[in-house]
């Protein structure tokens, strides 16, 4: 079982000619809206490769989160424990240039009132993996890990954006890219690399590459090969599906290839949440 918890958006998404500078305005030729938030994204690619989903957030009582939530729901991911907030539902927009490249500006409203009360323990167990990133408070991730940890839960921290947190090393396995890496890597006092990181954390440590693929410590995967259209959701998608694998029981390696061409699917279409492949869809790109 693979729980989040995490934020939940909904995205207004803007393809450009260009990622707009400071002070400059970028005329684009429409506007997609679609649900979005690194906790939801995850939550619906873990539920589309096929694992069972409990996902906690939190959204406004506005017009807003029927939307951000319809995805989820056409997942069947468990929503009895997103709560409403007295506060709008967390918004983003998102530039994205013709290269798939975004810059995005979030508005997290709601999601600022999720807590690691609207998880029991009950369903922190052995069998249990437990997906968490960094647009929710960061106390209550920290809350949430220590209790994971000492009911003996599975964690995947994935440190999006690159904020500060206490309970680094107290996470079985933690996601970074190369920009998340380097900040690490800064406070740390070591080498961006993810043995270096590693080496300092005691966690595994799974640094994402981009077009580059990824390394662990033990190995590095080169990506799949692709042509993007837009890479929004991609690393949230690898984050997901890395989930769902080894929530299956599939080994560290075999579950990295699998995110790997999961996300390499996510970036061959536009939009964010609604970009997700589906489980036939990653098992036939492996396949091919």
């Amino acid at each position: 079982m693979i729980v989040v918890f995490g934020s939940i958006n909904l995205d207004l998404i803007f393809p450009l000619p260009h990622i707009p500078a400071p002070g400059e305005t970028v005329l684009g030729p429409t506007t997609r809206i679609e649900p979005g938030g690194k906790g939801a994204n995850q939550a619906v690619a873990a539920a589309r490769d096929g694992a069972r989903v409990i996902m906690a957030g939190a959204v406004g009582r506005d017009a807003l989160a029927t939307d951000a939530l319809r995805l989820l729901r056409d997942a069947n991911v468990d929503l009895s424990r997103v709560a409403e907030a007295d506060a709008a539902t967390g918004c983003a927009a998102i530039a994205v240039d013709p290269q798939g490249r975004n810059a995005i500006a979030v508005g997290s409203g709601a999601n600022l009132f999720a807590c690691a009360s609207q998880i029991e323990d009950a369903l922190l167990t052995p069998e249990t993996t437990l997906l968490l990133r960094m647009e929710v408070p960061a106390d209550q991730t920290v809350a949430l890990i220590r209790r994971a940890r000492a009911r003996g839960a599975r964690t995947v921290l994935n440190l999006a954006p690159a904020l500060p947190i206490d309970a680094l090393r107290e996470v079985d396995i933690l996601v970074v890219n190369e920009t998340e890496a380097e900040w690490l890597a800064a406070r740390l006092g070591t080498a961006a690399s993810a043995a270096a990181i590693q080496d300092v954390l005691g966690a595994t440590v799974i640094r994402t590459l981009g077009g580059d693929g990824l390394e662990t410590a033990a190995e590095r995967i080169p990506a799949r090969r692709i042509t993007p259209v837009d890479t929004t959701a991609a690393g949230d998608c690898f984050v997901g599906v890395l989930g769902a694998a080894l929530d299956r029981g599939q080994s560290l390696t075999e579950a990295l290839h699998r995110a790997t061409a999961a996300a390499a699917l996510c970036c061959t279409k536009p939009g964010s949440q609604g970009s997700v492949p589906w489980a036939a869809e990653t098992d036939a790109f492996l396949q091919g």
